[in-house]
């Protein structure tokens, strides 16, 4: 399963975020923007800001500035965010029904339209209207809702499995909450949120900080 192609993931993640801060000088009122001033909300280099937008072909005039509105559309139908998406999650649990309630996800056009769940108590029910599907029809469902991404938020002995039933009903790209590795497959781009890593390096760094700290 690839990570993604063409352009690094850092260089995604900043696109993501220019489009948070153009987002927010909108709403000010702000109508032209510099790439020092988009930099320094940020706090990176205008070099990198230009570097990043030379990835996707011209941007604009050097010296002009950038309309606030006309950039904001760019980097969101670079980013695909444009066109609304249908995606599956996999795992009715605790994790699984706080990805379904995150309203980031519905703002940036990512609708969940199945979850499915191993779980014969689960099954059955709704959330908001959405039902709780059996794995057995995975398949059917991914095709006939067209639906292209697939969350998976199960515990680590089922997370390959599930990986594996994604690819098999069509899914292009796999969002993964599991804490483990998945295999690789041809042309199936997946983004791993390990939530464990992610606290293990902050408790590395605080106590890595306290030993540094003077008495």
């Amino acid at each position: 399963m690839h990570r993604g192609g063409g352009v690094s993931e850092a260089t995604v993640r900043r696109l993501s975020n220019y489009f948070r801060i153009l987002e927010e000088m909108e709403r000010e009122g702000v109508e032209t923007i510099a790439s020092e001033t988009l930099a320094e909300r940020y706090g990176i280099t205008s070099a990198q800001v230009r570097k990043d937008f030379s990835s996707f072909g011209s941007f604009g005039r050097r010296g002009l500035g950038y309309p606030v509105r006309g950039l904001r559309e760019r980097i969101g139908k670079i980013l695909g965010i444009d066109q609304p998406w249908r995606l599956v999650l996999v795992g009715a649990g605790n994790l699984g029904h706080a990805l379904f309630h995150y309203e980031e996800f519905r703002r940036r056009n990512f609708s969940i339209a199945a979850i499915f769940d191993s779980n014969p108590e689960l099954i059955g029910k709704h959330w908001e209207g959405v039902p709780i599907l059996p794995m057995a029809q995975m398949g059917r469902l991914v095709s006939e809702r067209d639906a292209r991404i697939g969350i998976i938020a199960v515990p680590a002995a089922a997370g390959q499995a599930v990986a594996d039933q994604l690819v098999a009903a069509g899914v292009e790209g796999i969002l993964n909450f599991s804490p483990i590795k998945l295999r690789e497959v041809e042309n199936v781009f997946v983004r791993n949120v390990n939530l464990s890593i992610a606290l293990e390096s902050l408790s590395y760094s605080v106590t890595a900080h306290r030993k540094l700290r003077p008495l």
